[in-house]
């Protein structure tokens, strides 16, 4: 299964040539190439991203109606009620 995680761009800039970006998880902070959305992102968007790629755009409600769900999820793992997989 994968799993992309919305997250907010907070900077842009070039490395060599490479559209990459800070985006910010939550107060976590990563590093994250743009490349596959570089035309289409801003320093406040929200991207979609996957191992380290930011593979598309986010309207915000929709990221952060995403989190708010990631949240719930993992509030519900630390109770015991998500049953392990067999």
């Amino acid at each position: 299964m994968c799993l992309g995680i919305p997250g907010r761009v907070v900077a842009l800039r070039d490395d060599a040539g490479l559209p990459m970006g800070t985006v910010d998880f939550g107060g976590v902070r990563r590093e994250v190439c743009l490349a596959y959305v570089a035309d289409e992102v801003t320093p406040g968007d929200y991207v979609v991203v996957h191992v380290g790629f930011a593979i598309a755009r986010l309207n915000e409600a929709d990221a952060l109606r995403t989190l708010e769900l990631l949240r719930e999820m993992s509030r519900l793992d630390e109770l015991g009620e998500v049953a392990a997989p067999p």
